[in-house]
C-alpha cells in the first residue's frame, strides 16, 4: 500500500461525532482496517467510561459518536492507538466472522443489461454473483442495507441512468463495483439481480460474512 494511503486524517461532524479517515478510494484493505478497530474499539472499556456511544464503520472511515462533554483528547489517544496497530493490509480481524446465507432467485429484471455492460451471459453473470463470499464492509444508505466486499470485477455495472422510483424489498443488486441488498422498498438506480428475503438482513453486521445461495 502506498505511503499516503496509510495516513489517517481525522475530522468533527458535529460536536458529538469524530471520524477516522483512510482515503476515498474503496479497498480492501482499508476496509478491513476499518472493520478490525471496528471490532477492537467497541469491546473497549475504557472509551465506554469516556462517554463513547456508538461506532459507525465506512469503507474507508470511522465515526466515533460520543456524548458531550467528552474528553476527545483521551478518545483520540485510544483509536489512534489502535489503527496504529492494525496491519497495513488490515488481516487482523478476530474471531470468527458470523455467515448469513441468502437465498436469492435471479430473475432480476437487470440481469440482461449486466451481461451485456459486462460481455458475460446471463448465466455467467449469475454464477460469479453467487459464487463469491462477501464481507460486510458497513450498513449504510437505509436500515439494514449491507455493502459486501468480494464482488468479482468482471461484474461492474455503471448504475442506471435513471434511478427507479421504487426498488422493491429484498432486491439483490449492484452498482459500479458494489453489491448490496435492498431492506426495504426505496428510491435507487442499482443493477437487479435478483430477490431474497428482506428479513433475513436484520442480523447482518459490519464484518459478517454474506454467502448468496441460488434458488433458480
Amino acid at each position: 500500500m502506498p505511503a499516503a494511503e496509510n495516513k489517517i486524517k481525522t475530522y468533527f461532524l458535529g460536536d458529538a461525532c469524530l471520524c477516522w479517515s483512510l482515503g476515498r478510494s474503496i479497498s480492501r484493505p482499508a476496509s478491513l482496517r476499518v472493520l478490525c478497530a471496528y471490532q477492537r474499539l467497541k469491546e473497549n472499556k475504557e472509551l465506554a467510561g469516556l462517554g463513547v456511544l456508538d461506532f459507525v464503520p465506512s469503507y474507508t472511515a470511522l465515526a466515533v459518536h460520543a456524548a458531550p462533554g467528552t474528553d476527545w483528547r483521551a478518545v483520540r489517544r485510544i483509536v489512534d492507538g489502535c489503527f496504529a496497530s492494525i496491519p497495513p493490509d488490515g488481516a487482523a480481524l478476530t474471531g470468527a466472522a458470523v455467515r448469513h446465507v441468502l437465498p436469492v432467485s435471479y430473475t432480476g429484471e437487470d440481469l440482461p443489461r449486466v451481461a451485456q455492460l459486462t460481455g458475460l451471459t446471463e448465466e455467467e453473470v449469475i454464477e460469479r454473483h453467487a459464487a463469491a463470499e462477501y464481507m460486510v464492509a458497513m450498513i449504510g444508505f437505509r436500515p439494514h442495507f449491507p455493502y459486501l466486499l468480494g464482488m468479482d470485477k468482471k461484474l461492474m455495472a455503471p448504475r442506471l441512468d435513471s434511478p427507479r422510483f421504487k426498488v422493491p424489498a429484498g432486491a439483490v443488486a449492484i452498482g459500479g463495483e458494489q453489491t448490496g441488498v435492498y431492506p426495504e422498498e426505496s428510491p435507487g438506480g442499482w443493477n437487479i439481480l435478483g430477490m431474497t428475503d428482506p428479513g433475513l438482513l436484520k442480523a447482518i453486521n459490519p464484518g459478517d460474512i454474506v454467502i448468496f445461495r441460488r434458488t433458480r
